[in-house]
């Protein structure tokens, strides 16, 4: 009997392969990931067109107005006046994270975030959990937010005396059949960035320039009608509330992680990426507190309760100018739309690196020559994305979004750990200050954070994580580039990785 060839060669490969906890902690080196950055599906390299303005408004898009514009009434219940402790303490943890982040970014300058931090130093099988929660956080967050965008709509068409039926304005569960809103965003979100990622960026700043100047202004206009006995009691639900709404506004501050996905389309990755991802959370927690403070100023604590578009109402009560309301609502929508779009490139980004290493199908990692962006990818993930937005409630995908972010932070700040200890020979554009202590209180932040989130959270995390793992073994561990080499090779590449230009056809 004759095997065929074709057969013959996968059964070579299968048996060339390592063991499964042999893969698993199989680590892709650095030098292999610098070398392939830019490489796709094809051979279309992606456009290098970013400075640190565009990456830091990368990341201020992804961040700024989430918290504040779609879930302030829902966290506001939780802890009362002291909700901008929350935020302090959730920027706390941010921060610690995104130091480390920014020591990485520059060391790995590539598309995968910390999904590819995680492959150079834990090996496969983290990298995928952590890749599987970037799923999570990316494309979930960005229907979370898209979902707020009924709200802001019907403000601003109130002002014309009109306003969408709840049944096309709310998700199920809140009075809706299908939020049309957040699906229009995402898709006019999924279409610009299959134009070009360069005029998406270009457009996403013009809007982060609006989106700062509305919650400033709002600032101005809660600050004139401010009560200092708003603040009293200052800890009505005790220091249990104050915690539960941090874990929950986490998922306010997920956006600074998204400058770098932009790894391979930074013109100066190393220098621009850390500088952006630390600007970027000075501007974005500033602003958090402040619009806090002013917003509990103006209303006691207790008026959140169930209030929807909550800075909208304050400014039309204080003002009584449906002008003023019409302007900041109109604000507001651009201000999802840019989270929307600059949260949605991060996935896209990350799908195409993990393409790249065989760990999801090819074609999430086919760059088009015309427009240099992963076009198919981005039509795939917006369309799932915009049936998300349109069908499932704010609550379960916020909550369900900061557990994966939380557990992606955590992992990037062992990353830094590791590499310190194993390659202190790296040259590094950014150095974590006060390490170790700052990535081990930034785990531990995270590790705290986590456990403040409810059980029904944990539970859809657990299942989520076991659609992963079904998924890698379906998929992942037979297609990884990295497990296809020979032990022999594997070790030859390690050997050599420092050097990235000998080896960059290896995995290819």
């Amino acid at each position: 009997m004759t095997v065929p060839a074709n057969t013959k060669t996968r059964t070579a490969e299968a048996a060339a392969r390592p063991g499964l906890g042999a893969q698993l902690l199989r680590r892709k080196p650095i030098g292999q990931m610098v070398s392939e950055a830019g490489s796709s599906e094809g051979g279309t390299p992606l456009v290098r067109s970013f400075g640190v303005l565009q990456l830091t408004m990368i990341s201020v898009g992804a961040t700024l107005g989430t918290g504040i514009l779609v879930i302030l009434g829902e966290s506001v219940p939780l802890a009362g006046p002291a909700i901008w402790i929350s935020f302090v303490i959730a920027g706390l943890a941010a921060l610690l994270s995104a130091v480390s982040y920014a020591e990485m970014a520059g060391l790995v300058p590539v598309a995968g975030s910390s999904y590819s931090y995680a492959y150079a130093t834990m090996g496969e099988g983290m990298a995928w959990i952590c890749g599987w929660c970037l799923v999570l956080e990316y494309a979930v967050s960005v229907a979370a937010v898209a979902v707020g965008a009924g709200q802001y709509v019907n403000e601003t068409l109130a002002a014309f005396g009109q306003f969408l039926p709840e049944a096309m304005s709310q998700p199920p569960g809140d009075g809706g059949v299908v939020n049309i809103p957040a699906m229009v965003i995402v898709v006019l979100a999924m279409v610009l960035l299959v134009r070009g990622a360069r005029e998406s960026a270009w457009i996403n700043t013009a809007i982060v320039v609006i989106k700062v100047g509305i919650l400033l202004f709002f600032c101005a206009v809660a600050f004139s009608a401010f009560n200092a006995g708003n603040f009293a009691p200052l800890l009505p639900m005790g220091a249990a509330g104050v915690s539960a709404a941090a874990s929950s506004v986490f998922f306010s501050y997920i956006g600074f992680d998204a400058a770098s996905t932009a790894g391979e389309e930074a013109k100066n990755p190393k220098r621009d990426l850390p500088r952006a991802i630390m600007l970027s959370m000075v501007i974005v927690t500033s602003i958090y507190v402040l619009v806090a403070v002013a917003a509990i100023g103006a209303r006691p604590w207790g008026w959140f309760d169930g209030t929807e578009a909550a800075l909208v109402q304050i400014l039309h009560e204080v003002t009584g100018q449906p002008w003023i309301a019409l302007v900041f609502s109109a604000g507001a929508v651009l201000a999802i739309a840019s989270i929307v779009l600059t949260v949605l490139y991060g996935q896209t980004r990350i799908l195409l690196s993990m393409s790249r290493d065989g760990m999801v199908p090819r074609i999430f990692g086919r760059v088009s020559r015309r427009t240099g962006t992963p076009v198919a990818g981005t039509l795939i993930v917006g369309t799932a994305v915009a049936l998300t937005a349109g069908l499932v409630p704010l609550g379960a995908l916020a909550d369900a979004t900061s557990i994966g972010t939380l557990f992606a932070f955590a992992l990037v700040n062992v990353a830094v750990i590791y590499l310190r200890r194993n390659r202190p020979e790296l040259k590094r554009s950014f150095r974590v200050p006060l390490y170790p202590l700052t990535p081990v209180l930034g785990t531990l932040m995270c590790a705290y954070l986590m456990a403040n989130l409810g059980a029904d959270t944990w539970v859809v995390f657990g299942g989520w994580m076991l659609v992963g793992v079904a998924l890698y073994f379906g998929y992942g561990r037979r297609n990884s580039k990295v497990a296809a080499l020979s032990e022999q090779d594997y070790r030859e590449l390690s050997t050599r990785a420092s050097n990235p230009e000998p080896v960059k056809a290896e995995l290819s």
